[in-house]
């Protein structure tokens, strides 16, 4: 088999291996099973990452309270109703991708950060968002990354090589692409974050489009140099983080990246040219930590894929994402 020739997947995959606790295994590939369920979905997280009471991914995170500012352009794309009035509350949390409760934010999959985001409407409705620190998914569906996740569990210290992992990323030039491009952020609040699934916009006239998410830091963008990241400490994201709010707010402005013809709905693999237009939806700003942050933890979870007024799902990938967190949810009670 050809060797996977860059740095960062090598990296990742070594990793993820030494985290993995599912040791034992053939070295066969792991196949891609279609039809995958949220039950299968949020089981092949644990195989990759292990069983715990928490989060099955992004398990590793810190919350803040806020407020979202909504942007009058965004009218002009969707008649959601939480860009008709004021200021609203919201739930952010920043997080490290793997499923480990105990990851060192310099470990490489920790890599994409995320950033969640609960927005609480007047009339209480909660509008979840959900985004990772890289313009694009690692897979193309569900049941892919259910076969990636199985694989990465697979794929043992003891296993011979080429193990599943290796066998799965080398057939996949754009998984290779995804691992090779990550990057590792030097505060959770100098990174660009990216909601890798599609959306149906609707306006208060009929017009639809399609969005997918960004957010883009006012902090600016600063990423570390593999150099500059073995000298940080195994919490430096989340002590950064916490440091910079207590001494001031910490702002993301929302656009809505608006699709053209031709450009992938339903394959959040692929990312959409920067080329794109862009509609503002609002601001995001981060004040303080919940005042009980154990419970708000535990007891905040993200309906990404819930449809509302003028918002519903276009990538199949929501609705199983959508059912899938419940379950982890339940698990982590």
């Amino acid at each position: 088999m050809k060797k996977l020739a860059t740095f960062s997947v090598a990296a990742f995959t070594a990793a993820a291996i030494s985290l993995a606790l599912n040791a034992q295994s053939s070295g066969a590939s792991e196949p891609v099973v279609a039809g995958q369920t949220p039950p299968d979905l949020v089981n092949a997280l644990h195989t990759a990452f292990g069983e715990h009471h928490a989060r099955a991914v992004h398990t590793k995170g810190v919350m803040f309270e806020g407020v979202f500012t909504p942007d009058p352009a965004a009218r002009a794309i969707t008649s959601a109703p939480i860009f008709s009035g004021g200021a609203l509350p919201v739930m952010a949390r920043f997080s490290l991708f793997a499923g480990i409760p105990d990851i060192p934010d310099t470990a490489g999959p920790a890599q994409p950060t995320g950033l969640a985001l609960k927005i609480k409407a007047a009339d209480g409705t909660d509008y979840d968002l959900a985004s990772d620190q890289h313009n694009g998914f690692i897979v193309a569906t569900s049941d892919e990354f259910a076969a990636f996740l199985r694989a990465v569990g697979a794929s043992g210290a003891n296993v011979p090589h080429p193990t599943p992992v290796e066998q799965f990323l080398s057939t996949r030039p754009i998984s290779q692409h995804f691992l090779a491009t990550l990057t590792s952020p030097a505060s959770y609040a100098t990174a660009a974050y990216f909601g890798i699934n599609s959306f149906k916009w609707t306006n208060a006239q009929g017009k639809s489009v399609f969005v997918r998410y960004q957010y883009v830091p006012r902090a600016g963008e600063h990423y570390l140099k593999p150099e500059e990241l073995k000298t940080k400490t195994p919490n430096y994201l989340q002590d950064e983080i916490v440091d910079r709010i207590a001494r001031g707010p910490v702002i993301f402005d929302w656009y809505a990246q608006i699709a053209e013809p031709g450009d992938k709905i339903e394959d959040p693999s692929i990312a959409w040219p920067d080329t794109r237009r862009r509609v503002k939806l609002g601001t995001f700003t981060m004040t303080r930590r919940p005042a009980d942050i154990a419970s708000a933890d535990k007891q905040t979870f993200y309906l990404v894929g819930q449809p509302h007024p003028g918002i519903e799902a276009a990538d199949p990938m929501l609705i199983l994402r959508n059912t899938a967190y419940p379950i982890s949810f339940g698990q982590r009670q």
